[in-house]
């Protein structure tokens, strides 16, 4: 039997034709053993997240033990006062319906501090364990219950914006000049009225912390990175390759902004970190830990977040398969380099997308858009291979069936064994669309591919592997 052709096109439709699968009635023989495995593995599930609920009620109370900002009764009131969480007939608290979780990571320097606060001088820029600095890192996390989804956006710090009392400004400003409260207004406008339910600000230094209490990330550093900066004792020294980073080491990966892209590369960077996190850490095994990571990280950490709450939260994150979780970075571009102040533009027409299709907000002056033509979806193909020609074919494929605006882009990736289609800018449509006509490879929601695009395919072995098969079936037919 010849093997099926991956694409194949003709000038009426201009279509990928799918592939075929094949194996059916082995799968059919092993689904009752799939299935026996899949209810052991949720009775561990069930178990070990009763565990540790049982844990953390020893450990914590119900309320938020955790909060070590005061806010006053107005502030308060900019996050949502509904309940998020329920419980289940095993007494583990579950999400009740979607939250919106708003994630500040804070750097505070001596430097920041009114001279009154500042501590012994140690003769450079240390760092302080303190909220009330600039927001380094802004994530709106929302986890999703209902379309059993977990959505990260990625708000670069440097982003122009308003902010009620200071002005126009980078919106890692609203921290320190309203803390949590003023940040998750500020976003909430950006984002076209987005609600936020809670918030959690975690320092440079907790961070580390959490990253030793997991006991490390394994991270694909993209790149030699190298940065002494003896202000403020931070040295970076990272070599090119995948690595098992500890806390410190992360923190260097994380911070590190010395490159082409700046703060954006930087915001690439932390999703890589997040999807490593979330594929390593967020485990069932892991949840058992929560009460040992909160008595490391407590003092490095403000959150308006409830015990339950957390619970809830962990325990949906590590059911969330890795295609579950969809990575995004805020729409926009830079400014002039011309100007004095560099920012980050929103693009105000691609946030509302972005919002109608993860957020479930719909802003009053949003028009619906219908499907994107095949002609405006940008793709950029990175090849992971030492051979080019399967970059190249995917290239000739991909514009035959109508893709004009595909092209070949550069890439720093390892060889992947699995070809990955990345939602660059967050269209999961799109790339599930490419997906299901070329019949290969994996859909990512993030932004960890080529800035411009809309899709980025990084070709890997499957997709050679194909051609080739395909190659020989063409062979085996001509004779």
């Amino acid at each position: 039997m010849s093997a099926p052709k991956l694409y194949k096109t003709t000038k009426k439709t201009k279509k990928f034709q799918p592939r075929v699968k094949y194996k059916q009635n082995r799968r059919r023989q092993s689904s009752r053993g799939r299935n026996i495995f899949l209810g052991f593995a949720l009775a561990i599930v069930s178990m070990t997240s009763a565990a540790a609920g049982a844990l953390l009620a020893i450990t914590f109370s119900e309320s938020s033990m955790l909060q070590q900002a005061k806010l006053s009764l107005e502030e308060e009131q900019v996050f949502s006062q509904e309940e998020t969480v329920e419980l289940s007939s095993l007494s583990i608290p579950e999400l009740s319906r979607p939250v919106n979780i708003l994630v500040l990571g804070i750097k505070v320097l001596t430097s920041d501090l009114k001279t009154q606060e500042v501590p012994e001088d140690l003769g450079y820029h240390a760092l302080v364990n303190s909220f009330e600095g600039l927001s380094d890192t802004m994530l709106l996390l929302r986890f999703d219950p209902l379309q059993e989804k977990l959505t990260v956006l990625s708000i670069p710090r440097d982003t122009r914006t308003y902010i009620e009392g200071y002005g126009i400004g980078k919106i890692n400003h609203a921290n320190y000049e309203g803390g949590p409260a003023l940040t998750a207004s500020a976003v909430s406008e950006l984002l076209g009225g987005v609600e936020i339910d809670r918030y959690v600000r975690v320092n440079i230094q907790g961070i580390e912390k959490l990253i030793d209490a997991l006991g490390g990330v394994t991270v694909d550093v993209p790149k030699d990175m190298k940065y002494n900066d003896f202000s403020q004792h931070f040295y970076v020294n990272l070599k090119k390759g995948e690595q098992h980073l500890d806390g410190d080491k992360a923190v260097q990966f994380l911070r590190f902004r010395y490159d082409g892209l700046g703060d954006i590369a930087r915001v690439q960077r932390q999703q890589m970190l997040m999807r490593s996190v979330v594929e390593q850490a967020l485990r069932p095994a892991t949840i058992v830990k929560i009460p040992k990571i909160l008595d490391v990280v407590k003092s490095h950490l403000d959150t308006n977040l409830t015990v339950k709450e957390l619970m809830a939260l962990s325990s949906f994150a590590a059911k969330s398969e890795r295609s579950d979780v969809q990575m995004i970075m805020l729409p926009g571009d830079f400014n002039s380099p011309d100007e004095r102040v560099s920012y980050w533009l929103p693009d105000e027409r691609r946030i509302q997308q972005v919002v109608v299709q993860h957020f479930d907000v719909y802003p009053e002056s949003y028009d619906a858009w219908e499907t994107r033509e095949l002609t405006d979806v940008r793709i950029a193909i990175q090849n992971t291979l030492e051979n080019d020609r399967p970059a190249r074919k995917l290239l000739v494929a991909l514009r035959e069936a109508g893709y004009n605006r595909a092209y070949i882009s550069r890439n720093n990736a390892k060889n992947l064994t699995k070809t990955r289609i990345i939602a660059q800018a967050g269209d999961d449509v799109a790339a599930k669309n490419i997906r299901g006509q070329l019949g290969i490879g994996e859909v990512l929601v993030e932004s960890t591919g080529v800035l411009n695009s809309d899709i980025t395919i990084q070709v890997g072995q499957d997709w050679e592997d194909y051609l080739a098969v395909d190659e020989l079936s063409i062979l085996s037919n001509d004779q």
